[in-house]
């Protein structure tokens, strides 16, 4: 078996990281990508291989060297590298893929080293490496057989978006046998060449032989094992995640702040939506709409209010709709002065867009983590200007009821005191115990009262950056629409607001699922013995850990060895000792995942099962 390396490229859209050396000489995780290749190719018991080069070629041989003495290295030159493409520096090759079994990759690939020695155990002798279809992927895709047969090779020119669900993306690796390259491959790699010319890729070759009754060509599925293709400075920095230490991971993950369709086999137990909601219905709605969405602007700022009023029961001129409830929370406390008081630990929006010089710090942690109203008036009573109730609360997920917020509002009126009340979470509570502040007469009868609720968590649509803020205080809400974008909202997420008042009945029960599934959730995580659980009223729970490795070396383990992202509080204003993490609540099959994880990675599985022996 002869290993063969596509490595003539110029990787133009790498930009700078391509500046000085080759595609394959761009590292990830501190090492080279053709030494990531050529270390997998030798652990697999390869040891004659052919690496074609061609742009900067003398730097690519240089790195190589003779740091591989196990390895048989030879060189061919593709010496128009620059008016080529792979198809010719493949055919450069062909005395070598004429004489034996070749395992063929290119060079900008890095992947999990044993699935080279997977392909090569793989009884089939002629196959392609290929992953199921994800929206990321770019390039050749294959459709399989019932038996994994390749019965069609798909290129760019003959993608269907409607076929997706069927499609399997190669991976650019290939394991042939001699036979099937000299009786096929390569003599239509020959005339493919002679009828097409040398600028086209050589999976045109496979797509023709796809079509051969009598070709035993397989698909080898690798769903769930890292791979990826280096094409741009994004590619890198996904791989890089990918393929880091698990300290490096967890943080390269937690930087890119979302964005995560990109690592289709992550489970985020960080960040906060509803897996019961839009529905298909709702969804399929939208996607019906997409062309007109995408070619037209979004309306300005005062429909947008008349959207958000409709569905919240309010007066337009009492709310404004954000960019999230991000966007609002900032620009709120550019129009609220002096000093503004929340519990700790509080949701990091609040204090950082306060400001530190402003924030005053009411700690719950000494309480266990659980504080009233009183504890917000008396901060208002003793020269805070305005109050922030997170209600339920972020992180702790702590309630306060209906009746003792009213009070609070009352008595913060009364003190002549700004109030600020965030129930981005408050529809995940129990259903008998679900309230909202947002209406048209409580607003108005209380303009020292303002509400940001976080569409985006609640109705789990992230991706439509979505949120508002309501107040009876007409020209606060003036003031903080005039001094927003015209366009902060996209086309996408007005139309969500234009037609979600339809589904009110679908989202009432899913918001029902996901109080069912915390409670069954918070009694899998208490079973496990290794955890605080606090009470909640949101969609996540917090948990303190009892023993065992630290929040941040689970969050690491967890991460690196399962694909699972959790929060960790650690390091988080107002846990003054102790260990915590934040789970999110997601669906019945994701949270037995989750705590099965969370048992082997403690041991706790193991050590139950050595209990029962004994």
């Amino acid at each position: 078996m002869r290993a063969i390396i596509l490595a003539a490229g110029m990787g133009k859209r790498l930009g700078s990281y391509t500046r000085e050396g080759t595609k394959c000489m761009v590292e990830v995780d501190g090492k080279a990508l053709i030494d990531h290749a050529l270390e997998a190719i030798g652990r697999a018991g390869i040891r004659d291989v052919t690496l074609v080069v061609g742009y900067r070629k003398e730097r690519l041989m240089d790195h190589v060297g003779d740091r591989y003495p196990d390895l048989r290295i030879e060189y061919v030159d593709n010496a128009i590298y620059d008016r080529t493409n792979n198809i010719y520096s493949l055919w450069l090759a062909r005395e070598r893929m004429a004489q034996e079994d070749i395992l063929l990759l290119e060079s900008d690939l890095i992947f999990e080293p044993s699935l080279i020695s997977e392909v090569l155990d793989d009884p089939s002798p002629n196959l392609a490496v290929v992953s199921r279809f994800e929206s990321w992927m770019d390039g050749t895709v294959t459709m399989l057989g019932e038996d994994g047969r390749i019965v069609s090779v798909i290129d760019k020119e003959h993608f269907s978006w409607n076929d997706v669900g069927d499609y399997y993306k190669t991976v650019n690796i290939y394991k042939f046998s001699k036979d099937f390259l000299a009786k096929y491959y390569l003599p239509f790699l020959d005339a493919w060449l002679k009828a097409f010319g040398d600028n086209v890729y050589y999976e045109q070759v496979l797509k023709v032989l796809a079509f051969l009754e009598d070709i035993d060509l397989k698909g080898h599925r690798v769903e769930g094992r890292r791979w990826y293709e280096i094409d741009d400075p994004h590619d890198l920095k996904v791989a890089e995640t990918l393929f880091s230490s698990a300290g490096d991971k967890l943080d390269r993950m937690n930087a890119r702040y979302g964005g995560f369709w990109r690592f289709p086999a992550l489970r985020d137990y960080c960040y906060l939506v509803n897996p019961y909601f839009p529905t298909e219905r709702l969804s399929a709605e939208i996607r019906s709409s997409f062309a007109d969405l995408v070619g037209h602007y979004p309306s300005g700022a005062a429909v947008q209010s008349q959207l958000a009023a409709k569905v919240f029961g309010t007066a337009e001129s009492q709310i404004v709709v954000g960019n999230g409830a991000a966007e609002l929370i900032d620009r709120l406390f550019r129009f609220v002065p002096g000093k503004a008081a929340t519990a700790i630990p509080a949701f990091n929006e609040y204090p950082a867009r306060i400001g530190a010089e402003r924030f005053v710090p009411i700690p719950t942690a000494g309480r266990n983590f659980a504080y009233g109203a009183d504890d917000l008036l008396e901060a208002l009573s003793s020269g805070a200007d305005a109050a922030v109730l997170v209600n339920p609360d972020n992180p702790s997920g702590r309630f306060m009821p209906e009746a003792e917020l009213r009070r609070l509002v009352a008595e913060a009126g009364r003190l002549g005191k700004r109030l600020v009340v965030d129930e981005s979470f408050v529809d995940f509570a129990e259903r008998a115990e679900r309230f909202t502040l947002i209406e048209e007469g409580y607003l108005r009868a209380n303009p020292h009262l303002v509400v940001i609720k976080s569409i985006s968590k609640s109705y789990g649509v992230p991706g439509f950056r979505l949120g508002v803020l309501a107040s009876g205080d007409g020209s606060l809400v003036a003031a903080i629409r005039k001094d927003l974008p015209v366009w902060n909202i996209n086309s996408f997420g007005e139309f969500f607001l234009q037609v979600v008042d339809k589904y009110k009945a679908d989202y009432r029960l899913a918001c029902d699922r996901i109080a069912a599934e915390r409670a069954r959730f918070i009694g899998l995580l208490e079973e496990t013995g290794a955890l605080d659980v606090y009470p909640s009223a949101a969609n996540y729970v917090m948990c303190g850990l009892r023993e065992g490795p630290s929040a941040r070396e689970l969050a690491e383990r967890l991460l690196d060895e399962r694909q699972i992202l959790i929060k960790d509080l650690s390091g988080k204003a107002g846990f003054p000792e102790g260990q915590y993490i934040r789970l999110a609540v997601r669906d019945r099959e994701d949270d037995d995942y989750f705590i099965k994880s969370f048992r082997e990675v403690l041991g706790l599985a193991e050590a139950e099962r050595k209990g029962e022996t004994a």
